[in-house]
């Protein structure tokens, strides 16, 4: 019988992201500086990918996506990030002990304590959405590193875009 609940999960996992490969998101007018990286869609084969363990960090960046951006001194949510987040939520609701922390990051430009504040602003709003599509918050933790963690260390326009993320890890996982 839990195989069969697995199987349908993973069929609505695998819907959302067919759903989200034909979707386009809007492009939202921003300053030459301050763009936001777009995301591939997953690729879906018929079966899932049997590379990485399910529900482990591996399977969450390979077969979901783990990170969402944000614009310049921004953070809500995209029509892209919300795609992401959906997906994220299926994970979840597919590994129902599995418990996550969204870390919000931002780049270089601002004070410390500006971007500590806007990286937990950025974390949290990545949650409530998570929280939005019936994920228990108390599986959710968050942190935010501000420009701490950098993905990108160069001082470039791309580099910043990389860095405005949360970023979503499997704290612990279970089926």
């Amino acid at each position: 019988m839990k195989v069969k609940s697995i199987l349908k999960t993973t069929g609505l996992v695998l819907g959302l992201a067919a759903l989200a490969a034909c979707a386009s998101a809007p492009k939202e007018e921003m300053a030459k500086t301050d763009t936001v990286e777009t995301v591939k869609p997953m690729e879906v084969d018929s079966a899932p990918s049997q590379e990485f363990s399910p529900g482990s960090q591996a399977d969450l960046e390979n077969n979901v996506g783990n990170r969402v951006f944000f614009g310049y001194d921004q953070y809500n949510l995209t029509p892209a990030a919300q795609e992401i987040l959906a997906r994220q939520a299926a994970f979840m609701k597919a590994y129902p002990n599995t418990r996550m922390r969204i870390a919000g990051n931002c780049d270089e430009r601002g004070t410390r304590e500006y971007n500590l504040a806007l990286g937990a602003r950025r974390a949290n709003a990545a949650k409530a959405y998570l929280s939005s599509l019936g994920i228990d918050p108390s599986r959710i933790t968050t942190i935010s590193y501000g420009k701490e963690r950098p993905i990108d260390s160069r001082s470039t326009s791309d580099a910043w875009a990389k860095n405005r993320n949360a970023t979503s890890s499997v704290v612990s996982a279970g089926s």
